[in-house]
């Protein structure tokens, strides 16, 4: 069932830089004491009239009381500014659960799941309570950064992928030293070994609107149907 988002509160108990960007907070609820919501989802938080930003939920519904969210905040705007300045103890408030990027169950496809920088957020989510839940089926993650500083999950996914021999984790860094294990070059240059055929595929892609177009075009040219690419742009 799909729950309806609410008005929320909630207090910091964490904060965590990941890289000079890229921050992550942890906070409890208060009211209500725990948030349903499905992974993928995000909440948003008030600036003003008219004025909300966004911030994916990177933890999953099996902690539904401590949320974790994560934000890039070098944009350096008003949402930008308010979250680097979060600190311990500081009460928040913001609505959700909201969005429609999530996973389900009973759609039998084999997911291939594409991230390209903060549009990770969701997608580690997803993953994270898959396979924290039993998920038995084969699934891959193409994960793009400018650089391999900017893939700030990579250690955790290649974790995921040695405990689980049918999870592949696939990083690409536009630009990388000679020692980078990775593909290096444009987000979608995995794709070609991974999509042999898209049978029974399903695409999850998140991240900024360019990446999610190439991405989609080049699925779509080897026969994939448009509606079989989930996506959630960022900017």
């Amino acid at each position: 069932m799909v729950e309806r988002a609410r008005e929320c509160r909630a207090r910091v108990v964490a904060v965590r830089a990941l890289t000079e960007h890229v921050v992550e907070v942890d906070v409890r609820m208060e009211d209500p004491p725990a948030l349903t919501f499905q992974a993928g989802q995000w909440v948003s938080v008030p600036f003003g009239p008219k004025i909300v930003r966004a911030y994916s939920i990177a933890s999953t519904p099996q902690s539904p009381a401590l949320l974790t969210l994560c934000a890039d905040v070098a944009p350096a705007g008003i949402g930008s500014q308010w979250f680097r300045a979060l600190v311990v103890g500081q009460p928040i408030a913001f609505k959700g659960p909201l969005g429609g990027f999530v996973f389900s169950r009973m759609d039998r496809r084999q997911p291939l799941f594409v991230a390209e920088e903060i549009g990770i957020v969701p997608v580690r989510a997803i993953l994270r309570e898959l396979y924290d839940t039993g998920f038995g089926r084969p699934a891959h993650l193409v994960y793009w950064a400018r650089d391999p500083g900017g893939l700030v999950y990579d250690r955790e996914f290649r974790s995921l992928a040695r405990r689980y021999p049918r999870f592949s984790y696939h990083p690409v860094a536009g630009e990388a030293p000679d020692d980078w294990p990775g593909d290096r070059g444009a987000v979608d240059a995995p794709l070609e070994r991974l999509t042999s055929s898209v049978v029974e595929l399903v695409a999850y892609v998140c991240g900024g609107g360019a990446t999610i177009d190439r991405v989609r075009a080049a699925l779509t040219a080897k026969g994939l149907e448009r509606r079989a690419v989930k996506w959630e742009k960022f900017w």
